[in-house]
C-alpha cells in the first residue's frame, strides 16, 4: 500500500481551508446580525411614535378566539 504524502497534504489543506473559511463567515454574519438589530427593541418610543401592543389591555378584551384570528389573519402579522 503506497501513501501519497501530497494527496494527504491537500486533503489536509482543503479541510483547514473550509474551517477557517467557514469561521470567517459565521463571525461575520453575526458581526452583521448584531449591526442591524436596534439596542433594545422593547424601549418606549421617542417623539410621535406609538407603541401598539398594550399587554395590559390583552386579557379586558372580551373577543372570541374566532374574531381575534379573524384580526390576526387580517393584518397579516
Amino acid at each position: 500500500m503506497v501513501l501519497s504524502a501530497r494527496k494527504w497534504f491537500r486533503i489536509l489543506f482543503f479541510i483547514l481551508l473550509l474551517s477557517i473559511l467557514t469561521m470567517v463567515m459565521y463571525g461575520s454574519c453575526r458581526f452583521i446580525a448584531t449591526w442591524i438589530a436596534p439596542n433594545d427593541p422593547y424601549r418606549i418610543p421617542q417623539g410621535k411614535a406609538l407603541k401598539v401592543f398594550n399587554p395590559e389591555m390583552l386579557h379586558t378584551d372580551n373577543t372570541t378566539f374566532s374574531e381575534r384570528l379573524k384580526l390576526f389573519y387580517w393584518y397579516g402579522e
